[in-house]
């Protein structure tokens, strides 16, 4: 149910970022930022190298997490930044 709602919300910053701590909880929603350019490529800027690692880890899952929130169509690719 949440996922249609959010299908049918007009992209946005808020939308992405709402559907990013969904994904991932709150811990990890903390600690990055995230955006969502019209190519389909999710950045995602952490604070630390140890951030960095866990997403890589969990990319399979917070990729299939988004893809279900947001649709399949509309996140390629995730890209990990660190920004201290």
């Amino acid at each position: 149910m949440l996922a249609e709602i959010l299908r049918r919300q007009p992209a946005s910053q808020e939308r992405t970022a709402f559907a990013w701590s969904v994904a991932v909880g709150p811990a990890l929603a903390r600690v990055t930022a995230v955006d969502l350019d019209a190519g389909g490529v999710l950045r995602v800027h952490v604070r630390d190298a140890r951030w960095a690692r866990e997403l890589e880890r969990a990319r399979d899952v917070v990729l299939t997490r988004l893809r279900m929130l947001l649709g399949d169509d509309h996140v390629i690719r995730m890209d990990v930044c660190v920004n201290p």
